[in-house]
């Protein structure tokens, strides 16, 4: 193709799973304010998910691989920012972003996109991060 070609740019997403517990609780607020804000999930010893995670990328495809990003390097990205640090823990006390703030999904959502960007070789590629809490609660983070 030409210089001022560019190449077609498509969206590439990756789902991975994983289980941890945690507890919503905010700092912030008092123990009886958490409990009426945040009910039967600020029960003192927590409880878990089996969380899954999409990670979609958008870019231009290369004209070499056919790829935007090989989905072996994907994984290892998503390996070393979700699965690592989250997998088989307590969010609250094994994850020091969570040690200053409730453990919400959308802050889940916002601390997945962060570790994604720094362990990327091309964070401009990231495009979304959408966390699946259960079946009904989702919520999707573009950087905004």
């Amino acid at each position: 193709m030409g210089d001022n070609v560019r190449n077609p740019r498509a969206y590439q997403t990756r789902r991975i799973t994983f289980s941890a517990c945690h507890r919503l609780h905010s700092p912030y607020l008092t123990d009886d304010e958490n409990k009426e804000i945040f009910g039967k999930c600020n029960h003192i010893n927590g409880h878990g998910h089996n969380y899954v995670v999409l990670v979609t990328l958008f870019g231009e495809i290369d004209n070499k691989t056919g790829m935007i990003m090989n989905m072996t390097e994907l994984k290892k990205y998503m390996e070393e920012a979700i699965m690592k640090p989250m997998d088989h823990k307590n969010l609250d006390k094994d994850v020091e972003f969570f040690f200053t703030r409730p453990s919400t999904t959308e802050n889940l959502t916002i601390f997945i996109w962060n570790q994604m960007k720094a362990v990327m070789e091309k964070p401009e590629l990231l495009y979304e991060v959408k966390v699946f809490e259960t079946e009904n609660n989702i919520v999707k983070y573009r950087g905004e």
